[in-house]
């Protein structure tokens, strides 16, 4: 493993000469608080000075899985019997609440539920950071992203004012994402909701806000299109077809594009219909999957196609077993 000294070099190589110190960041950051968000300046530095700086953050945003692993090693991680009937358990305690974000948002069960599985095991793992500590060292000590998390950290205590909460409190990942679906802070503000009505929006301990709020971020960032297939597999794809993979995961190919460069696509999508082609690297080979606008929907959540693929496989399992167990004529 690298040393830390060398680790942050690596984080910080590239940036100019001219770069402008953590100190020159964080009073930038605290003017802005003041002149444009109405926070006292006395206040925001008493935050800020509670805030630590963790080494463990940085080695860990230097390391993500998605990059690490094939496809075959990363879905051993998430697509576990002990996830799949962890999915099944959290579908049936909350059938009722789940039926009715459907209802509202249209957004199917599995989906929100495979999301909660993938993020944090249900809840089970939210993160041992505070997220004051994440978001600080990364705003400040992170050039690569670092105005990224300044803007999560103006989100994060503009959320605390309005939650009426000690910023001190809240813990999430080393990224600074929150609660049991892990939203970042900006997510939080637009799109958490307070699905059971009590006068909060709670996504650390209640599972009706938790499922509620999923349900709105995916209806209203990703534009879910309720009712329409997510992905397939395709085959015949070659080396010739590098350029149709290229065009990234985002559709922006009509499935006449693929079919007509030979690329067996069954079932066929309607004609015209928007699609991407995308690979996985696997311990026996390359597999090709057939993305559509859901399977894009999921990748706004967490923008790895890898990601989206262990959600989508996941929700598929889930929602198999548990029509299996559940009693005929209530199978969703």
């Amino acid at each position: 493993m690298r040393s830390i000294p060398l680790l942050l070099a690596l984080l910080v190589c590239g940036t100019s000469a001219h770069a402008k110190t953590p100190d020159q960041l964080r009073a930038e950051f605290i003017d802005e608080m003041v002149s444009r968000y109405g926070f006292s300046e006395s206040a925001v530095t008493r935050t800020l000075y509670q805030a630590q700086l963790r080494k463990p953050i940085l080695e860990a945003i230097a390391r993500p899985a998605e990059k690490r692993l094939n496809w075959s090693e990363y879905s051993n991680i998430f697509l576990t019997q002990s996830r799949i009937l962890g999915g099944v358990n959290f579908w049936q305690q909350h059938a009722e609440t789940l039926a009715r974000a459907e209802k509202t948002y249209g957004v199917p069960p599995q989906i929100i539920v495979a999301i909660l599985g993938v993020e944090t095991r249900y809840g089970a793992h939210t993160g041992g950071y505070r997220v004051l500590d994440a978001l600080h060292t990364l705003g400040f000590h992170y050039p690569r992203r670092g105005k990224f998390f300044r803007e999560q950290l103006s989100h994060f205590l503009r959320f605390a004012r309005e939650e009426k909460i000690a910023a001190t409190m809240p813990t999430g990942s080393y990224a600074g994402a929150m609660g049991v679906p892990q939203f970042m802070p900006d997510s939080f503000r637009v799109y958490a909701v307070d699905f059971d009505g009590d006068g909060r929006r709670d996504i650390w301990t209640n599972p009706v806000d938790v499922i509620g709020s999923v349900a709105n971020y995916f209806a209203k960032k990703g534009h879910w299109k309720p009712g329409e297939p997510v992905a397939w597999p395709v085959s015949g794809v070659t080396a010739a077809h590098k350029p149709l993979i290229d065009a990234g995961a985002k559709p922006s190919l009509k499935v006449e594009q693929l079919t007509a460069a030979g690329i067996k696509v069954e079932p066929l999508p309607p004609a015209g219909s928007k699609v991407s082609l995308m690979d996985f690297e696997t311990h026996d080979g390359m597999e090709y999957w057939l993305g559509m606008p859901n399977f894009y929907a999921i990748m706004r959540y967490n923008p790895r196609t890898k990601y989206a693929m262990a959600v989508y496989q996941l929700s598929e399992t889930i929602r198999e077993q548990y029509r299996q167990l559940a009693p005929a004529g209530n199978a969703g």
